[in-house]
């Protein structure tokens, strides 16, 4: 579902020096497995994950969906590409303050042109999954934490993405919540995806079908 082959980025610092971020990384990830990456804060493991999303260019290397080379693609087309196979979830939920919960949700099928009622239903089932149906007419500033982040999973997973890329999901969460979306995350796993998720918690890695460190721009079994 996604192949990595010898991605490198860098950076230039104030000094105007490159900063090599990734290094050649290598990576495959099959329908149905979960792949978890760990490093501490600033080894590059974000950098990695908007790469393979394509939210991100590298400077070299090449990203596979299925058979289809989308890092060679222009920007209309990876845009495209990002809405039919990539679902994202990020540690700072990124929900538009100014939407409902609901509509928060419905925005990742309004993106690809699937709105409608068996849409609506399908969002609203999934957020009573994961226990937030109850704040589907709320604002994301009246939402907890944690509520914001079940229903940014909830947004994430509307269209079904074959994909799923999660950032830190439950770095800025309590134990609690942290478990309730690390639950769903690896729900989705189960029901087919390929699904990516970068962590510095070692909880994160539980039942994980393969772990990574990355580490000076390198990815290392443990």
């Amino acid at each position: 579902m996604l192949r990595a082959v010898g991605l490198v980025k860098s950076y230039r610092a104030p000094s105007g020096a490159p900063i090599r971020v990734l290094a050649g990384v290598d990576l495959s990830v099959k329908p149905g497995e979960l792949v978890v990456v760990t490093g501490p804060s600033g080894s590059g493991k974000s950098t990695l994950l908007n790469v393979l999303g394509l939210l991100e260019d590298g400077d070299g290397g090449d990203v596979w969906f299925e058979d289809a080379r989308v890092s060679a693609l222009g920007r209309g087309a990876k845009s495209r590409a990002r809405g039919g196979y990539v679902g994202f979830l990020f540690q700072s939920f990124l929900l538009l303050p100014s939407l409902t919960a609901l509509e928060n949700v419905l925005l990742a099928a309004r993106y690809v042109g699937r709105a409608g009622p068996a849409t609506r239903r399908r969002a609203l089932d999934l957020m009573a999954e994961v226990g937030v149906a109850d704040r589907q007419d709320h604002f994301p500033p009246q939402l907890s934490g944690g509520e914001q982040q079940r229903v940014a999973f909830c947004r994430a997973v509307l269209n079904d993405p074959p994909l799923l890329l999660a950032d830190e999901p439950t770095g800025s969460l309590d134990d609690a919540n942290g478990a309730v979306i690390l639950a769903a995350i690896r729900g989705r796993a189960r029901a087919g995806a390929a699904v990516v998720v970068v962590s510095h918690r070692p909880e994160a890695a539980v039942g994980a079908g393969m772990v990574y460190r990355l580490r000076d721009g390198a990815l290392e079994s443990p």
